[in-house]
């Protein structure tokens, strides 16, 4: 009986160990994954996903702007050294820009065009899971999974809230581009991940 209950003590602990190591295993970016300051960071669909995104890397200390309406003539000049386009359409935040969708598509094109030029690296980004893929579409609206196909077959890496590829959208787009793809669960998490692409 001591034998037994030792074993299941162990058992548990090893499920335990295992629990943990899944946890923390979204926030760990791959040596493939890394990029350096200062980063240049923007929207694709004018969402306010950004500001979760640069929220952390202020707490990080890593040197960032953020413009919302970033264009290619942002990078020339300023020695960006990395490019975070978080991906996930507005209409709301469009509206109030007074942008359309295909505008906001042309200037994301010429941003990762002169990014790809200046040899600086693309990390592409959906931080809001999937109620922002679902939020506010109505029938053969899909401005969002067209902000998705603008960036994220073109990016280095990519950085995605894990209840966003519940379809496997993400991960399908990483397997066919073959890079990196680094999910994450809870909102504080994207915190470790972000500290470990930049090495902080």
């Amino acid at each position: 009986m001591t034998g037994r209950r030792s074993a299941l003590i162990r058992a548990g602990l090893c499920l335990a160990l295992a629990a943990c190591l899944a946890a923390t295993s979204f926030a760990q970016a791959p040596a493939s994954a890394r990029a350096n300051a200062p980063v240049l960071v923007t929207s694709c669909g004018q969402s306010p996903g950004p500001l979760k995104i640069t929220v952390f890397l202020k707490q990080l200390q890593v040197d960032f702007e953020y413009k919302t309406e970033a264009t290619a003539q942002d990078l020339a000049g300023k020695k960006f050294k990395s490019l975070i386009i978080v991906t996930g359409a507005s209409l709301k935040g469009m509206g109030a820009a007074g942008i359309s969708m295909k505008e906001e598509l042309t200037r994301t094109a010429a941003l990762i065009t002169a990014a790809k030029k200046l040899g600086i690296p693309l990390i592409g980004s959906h931080v809001e899971g999937m109620e922002r893929r679902a939020q506010g579409a109505a029938p053969g609206d899909n401005s969002d999974e067209l902000s998705i196909d603008a960036v994220c077959p073109k990016a280095q890496f990519l950085i995605v809230r894990k209840d966003g590829d519940e379809d496997g959208r993400f991960t399908a787009i990483a397997k066919q581009a073959k890079i990196p793809l680094i999910l994450f669960e809870k909102n504080l998490e994207l915190k470790d991940v972000l500290k470990n692409v930049f090495g902080r």
